[in-house]
């Protein structure tokens, strides 16, 4: 029923189009007055009066009878109908289709974000209220600076400090390899490759964005990780099977297309004008880039590093499969640490009580992941308010 409703809307929208503008530009006559608005605004105003009509109506009749009701098309129809026949009839000289329609564009655009802005603020408060009956069982001292994490221990402990320790962590490791590779290779694309390598090397970098993420944990646990541990041994040091480090290095690669990708387009955003005048300054075009192009490309690289620090630290299977599930309190890169994201898909598996601090504890990691990621876009705004430069 839902596709037939579909089609029947669009179908309705597009009858309501051609009706709109035919009768719109049988209004044209030799001597008559001319119209405010084009034939098409006519069209697209009674096409859209369509839409949004019968997509009230076939969600009303959704809500009231259930999604597999006869009735939903049937309700789309009339409700296209009722919405596009007013409209049609307004059709005149002086009727301002264009600026009406713009009205309703206008209407949607805020619509449309307001759904994002409320799905954001729905989040927000479903997390904060089973946060809320979690610390009701534990104090959220011992939660926020307990060094101990065992939800299922006798008796349990929810030390956050052991997975903020470990997110930390692979996510420095993962920027310490992801940031200088990004931004080296976006350097080079946008100052030095010919636009016909740039146009070979850019798609092939990215093809690594797509790799899924459950592959590349499947390479850090069978390849990356075996390799750091036989290296770790053969000169003395003793390595975990599952490690920080090798999580860290795969994630690191995960990331370098994002860092690279939008580097690159903000570097090639530069104006050229600063680059033509650095040159006739003498100065040479290591120097150009060195001291006038990163500076100037500086919010957006910033911008750019927030964005992968923030996707790393909501990585989930790389860290399960390379790193870990022990929550262990080390800076260790060799020792098999655990994150919060892992935790958290740990605690939610299976059938579970709602009801019981084990379970609730994932809601309080999620709230505490929530203001770290916000923490991070905070310092990424300041950031670019503070250097961004304006050019003409």
């Amino acid at each position: 029923m839902f596709l037939w409703t579909v089609l029947l809307i669009v179908l309705m929208s597009a009858i309501a189009y051609v009706a709109g503008r035919s009768r719109a530009a049988g209004l044209v006559v030799a001597d008559g007055p001319r119209l405010h608005s084009l034939p098409s605004y006519h069209g697209l105003l009674v096409a859209a009066g369509a839409m949004l009509g019968g997509l009230a109506l076939a969600i009303l009749s959704a809500l009231v009878l259930g999604t597999q009701s006869v009735v939903t098309p049937a309700a789309a129809v009339i409700g296209a109908a009722i919405a596009a026949v007013p409209l049609y009839s307004r059709s005149a000289a002086d009727f301002r289709a264009r600026n009406a329609f713009e009205r309703v564009v206008l209407v949607v655009l805020v619509a449309c974000s307001a759904v994002a802005v409320l799905t954001t603020i729905g989040i927000v408060f479903s997390v904060l209220f089973e946060t809320m009956i979690f610390f009701r069982s534990v104090s959220p001292i011992e939660f926020l600076f307990g060094s101990h994490w065992s939800p299922t221990g006798t008796p349990a402990s929810f030390g956050l400090i052991p997975l903020l320790v470990g997110t930390l962590l692979i996510t420095v490791i993962a920027i310490a390899v992801a940031g200088p590779l990004g931004l080296l290779s976006a350097i080079y694309m946008a100052e030095y490759a010919s636009p016909r390598l740039r146009n070979v090397l850019k798609p092939v970098l990215e093809i690594l964005a797509g790799i899924p993420t459950v592959v590349l944990g499947f390479f850090a646990a069978l390849t990356v990780a075996p390799l750091i541990r036989r290296t770790g041994e053969a000169i003395g040091l003793d390595v975990a099977s599952e490690s920080a480090l090798a999580a860290g290095l795969v994630m690191g690669m995960m990331i370098v297309p994002l860092i690279s990708s939008l580097s690159d387009d903000i570097i090639n955003a530069v104006p050229q004008s600063l680059r033509d005048g650095s040159y006739a300054m003498g100065a040479t075009k290591s120097e150009t880039i060195k001291r006038v192009v990163l500076p100037a490309a500086l919010p957006g690289i910033v911008s750019a590093f927030m964005l992968a620090i923030s996707r790393a630290v909501g990585e989930t299977m790389i860290v399960v499969m390379a790193a870990g599930l022990a929550a262990n309190l080390s800076i260790n890169p060799l020792d098999a640490v655990t994150t919060i994201t892992v935790q958290i898909a740990t605690l939610l598996v299976g059938d579970q009580e709602f009801d019981s601090p084990k379970t609730l504890s994932a809601f309080a990691l999620g709230f505490v992941l929530f203001f770290f990621t916000l923490a991070l876009n905070y310092i990424a705004l300041r950031i670019v308010q503070k250097y961004r430069e304006q050019y003409d």
